[in-house]
């Protein structure tokens, strides 16, 4: 793979005649989320230095519903099989496509995603005529793509395409920028969430047939889509639930890791002591850097927004959330309560 630049796309579509991009039968592609590693979140101004990932092209950047930073797109040229789930050896050429966004300074992610025909020619094209249709891979013949959606989310093979390599190495690239102090607030992991979105039967609209949480921090997302829908509009819809299902999993996580509600010494015993600031402590980033940042299908585009219903109906997205803020409020608030009026020990 080798990366090559949206902009000479651009620049051989306006000096060669127009084509109709053909129509594709898949979109797949794949998110990294993770925790910006820096001690405070980032203005808008240090979000468009950190996304600023060509010069050619702004930062697109949002202060409504919530702060928001999103890079413009780069390319990556592509030659090799595809996964699949079948054992089928199908060799694709194109490019794939990645960005990266940033979400109240705060949470970092980078997607990368391709959208497949469902035939191409028996030999390579120049270069160019690639490059004009940027996130676009041409199978080798007719692509079998039910069996190339499964490989694509079961991971594939040791010289398959792998996607996630694109969005991995992008992270990489921008958590090395020398903006970020590498101090993050709190622990935290980076999940990967992996999708496969193939066309709707007839009439009927987009949804979503399969999410999975898989080991290593792992997702994966099988929908359906109606015929014309924008890869990018896709992608931008795994976005928003990979950010989410980040944020649910990390405060889990971050309750999880304290002993809550243990018993503590009489305070006669140890004057002023007590497992109160540790709790307190382990709480407050939550509330400073997470707790604010739930706000699902902000950034979705209107024909996809409603496959937030399938998740909040089962397994619960928003629900849980609110479960685990009220868990913290109340250890906040029960902490606050002065030692005396909060322990009372039986008179003898």
């Amino acid at each position: 793979m080798a990366d090559t630049s949206a902009a000479r796309g651009r620049d051989r579509a306006a000096a060669g005649p127009a084509r109709t991009a053909p129509p594709t039968v898949l979109a797949c592609g794949e998110t990294r989320t993770c925790l910006l590693p820096a001690g405070q979140a980032l203005d808008i101004r240090s979000a468009a230095q950190l996304l600023a990932l060509r010069a050619d092209e702004r930062v697109l950047l949002s202060e409504r519903p919530n702060l928001y930073a999103r890079s413009p797109e780069t390319l990556t040229g592509v030659d090799c099989p595809l996964p699949s789930v079948n054992g089928a050896r199908v060799r694709a050429v194109g490019t794939v496509a990645a960005r990266a966004a940033l979400t109240e300074g705060r949470v970092l992610q980078t997607s990368a995603y391709f959208r497949l025909t469902a035939a191409g020619p028996d030999q390579r094209r120049p270069w160019g005529q690639y490059l004009v249709r940027p996130g676009l891979l041409e199978p080798f013949g007719k692509l079998p793509h039910e069996a190339v959606a499964e490989g694509v989310l079961g991971g594939g093979r040791p010289g398959d395409l792998d996607v996630g390599l694109v969005a991995g190495g992008l992270l990489t690239r921008l958590l090395r920028h020398p903006l970020l102090d590498q101090c993050p607030p709190l622990r935290s992991r980076p999940t990967r969430l992996r999708w496969a979105a193939l066309p709707a039967d007839g009439d009927a609209g987009a949804s979503i047939e399969r999410f999975t949480l898989a080991e290593d921090e792992l997702r994966t997302v099988r929908l359906r889509v109606p015929e014309g829908t924008a890869a990018a509009d896709i992608a931008g819809l795994c976005d928003d639930l990979a950010l989410h299902d980040w944020l649910l999993t990390t405060l889990v996580r971050l309750l999880d890791g304290i002993s809550l509600g243990a018993r503590t010494p009489p305070a006669r015993a140890r004057p002023g002591a007590g497992d109160r600031p540790t709790v307190v402590r382990a709480l407050r980033p939550a509330v400073d850097h997470l707790l604010h940042l739930w706000m699902p299908r902000a950034r979705v585009a209107r024909e996809l927004a409603p496959l937030w219903d399938v998740l909040e109906d089962r397994p619960g997205f928003t629900r849980q959330w609110q479960a685990q803020v009220q868990r913290i409020r109340d250890q906040l608030s029960l902490h606050a309560i002065p030692s005396l009026h909060r322990e009372v020990e039986p008179v003898p």
